[in-house]
């Protein structure tokens, strides 16, 4: 053999060799790990700290608001409108509210805004404390018309009416007086009086005039009878406000000219007992 062959044939052992070296050190090297954990991604949220007034209830349309009707709750800032009653800018919202009425009705956790309550004073404060249906009628009282003074609003009372009639007796025409009770649990919505405590204890009165809820026939009851004799309340049990699921009733015969409970006009008496009507 050549000698340059045998050289050519040294150097190709050689190059085999060195390949399986390599190819051996790389089956031997640790397979590359692939992290396949999820990434978290980390994002700083800005959490409002703005307080707006809101409904601590729901409440439906007349209610008369308290200070416990309100709560602060937070508000996000990009949601907050410039209607609503907030923390820093209206400190006294609740102390300026107490004492409205519920205009539109509002729902648990709901933003107070001024359109949906009428504050004392405003027009149509009156009208917003009204049941829907119902109407608002004044009478005259007075501390003996109505029970001491006693009478509040969102008491229930009776209206009696006392009046003369002219019977026919024995002796020719004559008066006499009759006493009704022409409307019963009508419910108070204002009384101008102050209650307060007087120099010897005794509460201070000043009342002149009641308001009460009654349908429209009722206050046309009302309206007559104050035109017929006296007016006086007398104030109810708070176990009686529920009869009649809380409506007022009335016997509105007056209305039709008749003085008797029955209906049946106005009777008649002689010789101390009734005989008839008229």
């Amino acid at each position: 053999m050549s000698p340059m062959r045998l050289i050519i044939l040294v150097v190709a052992a050689m190059a085999a060799i060195g390949a399986a070296f390599l190819v051996r050190g790389m089956s031997n090297e640790p397979a590359q790990r692939v992290d396949t954990a999820p990434q978290v991604i980390e994002r700083e949220v800005e959490v409002s700290a703005t307080k707006v007034l809101v409904a601590a209830a729901e409440m439906r349309t007349g209610s008369l608001l308290t200070p416990e009707d309100f709560q602060w709750a937070d508000w996000p800032e990009s949601a907050l409108n410039p209607a609503y009653y907030t923390q820093d800018a209206d400190p006294e919202a609740v102390e300026e509210l107490a004492g409205s009425v519920v205009k539109t009705p509002l729902l648990e956790g709901e933003p107070i805004v001024a359109q949906k309550v009428v504050k004392k004073g405003e027009t149509g404060f009156m009208a917003a404390l009204l049941a829907p249906g119902m109407r608002a009628i004044s009478v005259e009282i007075s501390p003996e018309t109505a029970s001491a003074g006693f009478i509040l609003p969102d008491d229930r009372v009776d209206v009696i009416l006392t009046y003369n009639v002219e019977v026919m007796g024995d002796r020719g025409m004559s008066d006499t007086t009759l006493t009704r009770t022409v409307i019963k649990n009508a419910r108070v919505l204002a009384i101008d009086q102050i209650f307060g405590e007087g120099a010897d204890g005794a509460p201070a009165l000043t009342g002149s005039t009641a308001t009460l809820e009654l349908e429209p026939r009722q206050a046309e009851l009302l309206a007559h009878s104050s035109r017929m004799g006296s007016i006086a309340l007398s104030l109810r049990s708070v176990a009686d406000v529920n009869e009649n699921d809380g409506q007022p009733t009335a016997n509105t015969s007056l209305l039709d000219g008749n003085g008797a409970e029955s209906g049946g006009g106005v009777r008649v008496f002689k010789n101390g007992s009734a005989s008839g009507g008229s």
